[in-house]
């Protein structure tokens, strides 16, 4: 198989026992709106910006945050920097939730170190993070 591929299977395996962990912990988001969340910068984060780093269109994006509020996992509030603007940023259940989905990554991703061992897993996030200087327009 592709590197690509076998990157997308591993990706693809985190989000499974992410959504799994959220659901059994009462947090009904889905994967779409979880990748959204996962974008909101500590203190807020307009649409556009989510919209962008998500890659998704405004419209979606704005769906996605509809359905988040509706969970009480986020809220809209005046940019500070801009009257005319509003920051999407995760009310206090959602920084519980979000929380929730990190402890359920770093679980995961200690199963995959034990897994590799140390090394191997190392030098696997070596590479990943190399690898990203030529990927990833948001670093």
């Amino acid at each position: 198989m592709d590197l690509a591929t076998l990157m997308l299977i591993a990706y693809r395996a985190m989000d499974d026992q992410v959504m799994h962990a959220m659901h059994q912990a009462g947090f009904k988001v889905t994967i779409a709106q979880g990748r959204l969340a996962q974008r909101i910068a500590p203190n807020g984060s307009r649409l556009t910006d989510l919209a962008e780093q998500a890659q998704v269109t405004k419209q979606t994006a704005s769906l996605l945050v509809d359905a988040l509020e509706r969970e009480g996992m986020v809220e809209r509030v005046p940019d500070p920097a801009d009257g005319r603007a509003r920051l999407i940023r995760f009310t206090e259940r959602g920084q519980i939730a979000s929380a929730h989905a990190m402890e359920t990554v770093m679980r995961v991703e200690r199963t995959w170190i034990e897994h590799l061992g140390p090394e191997l897993a190392g030098s696997l996030r070596e590479a990943l993070t190399k690898l990203r200087e030529i990927t990833d327009p948001y670093q």
